[in-house]
């Protein structure tokens, strides 16, 4: 059975967050036929991402409702899908037979929102900690790239998404393809550590 990292896209996502992961992600599946990438979307109606590009996803959540690694860009559509029954409701009904759920950025919220953090230690961009404690009852750690508690991972910052990236190729697959991944997407720079809390 063909195993499936599922992008969660939505209007107004910011386009690094899972553009970086997918190219990543993307290059670790492209030979291995046990598993997919998909970017999942409650329509597959074009979505208008943060800053203006246009992205057609490819599943809807009807299609994948039970993926084995979930990622959660951030951007201004994050805060309001946490609003959106039907994104609240898929991430909660596909959360609990997860590998990994992660976020990039302010992913978070939508986490948050969706009740996936309590009792976790979480992180996000660093523009918004105070406002991710403010929303929140978990632990939110300021400082740190990468955050990994249990099987939820969040990432700091627009960028981290990639670091984070390859720090699911290497659980999932392995050094050997982290390393051939690395080299395919010309990420020279060692990325920082994920900490395990």
């Amino acid at each position: 059975m063909t195993r499936t990292i599922a992008i969660v896209i939505f209007d107004h996502a910011e386009e690094m967050d899972f553009v970086g992961p997918w190219e990543t992600l993307g290059a670790a599946v492209q030979d291995d036929p046990d598993w997919r990438i998909s970017l999942v979307a409650e329509h597959l109606e074009p979505i208008i991402c943060e800053k203006g590009m246009r992205v057609f996803p490819t599943h809807t959540y009807a299609d994948i409702p039970k993926p084995d690694v979930i990622i959660v860009p951030g951007g201004d559509g994050a805060k309001e899908q946490v609003n959106n029954p039907a994104t609240v409701a898929w991430l909660q009904g596909a959360a609990p037979t997860c590998t990994w759920i992660t976020s990039v950025c302010t992913g978070t919220f939508l986490l948050v929102g969706a009740g996936l953090t309590e009792g976790r230690r979480i992180t996000t961009h660093h523009w918004f900690i105070d406002e991710l404690r403010e929303a929140t009852g978990a632990n939110v750690i300021e400082g740190i790239r990468v955050l990994r508690d249990g099987n939820l991972v969040t990432a700091g910052g627009v960028t981290s998404g990639i670091e984070m990236s390859l720090w699911l190729v290497a659980q999932i697959w392995g050094s050997k393809r982290l390393e051939y991944v690395k080299k395919y997407i010309a990420y020279e720079t060692p990325p920082r550590t994920v900490i395990d809390v």
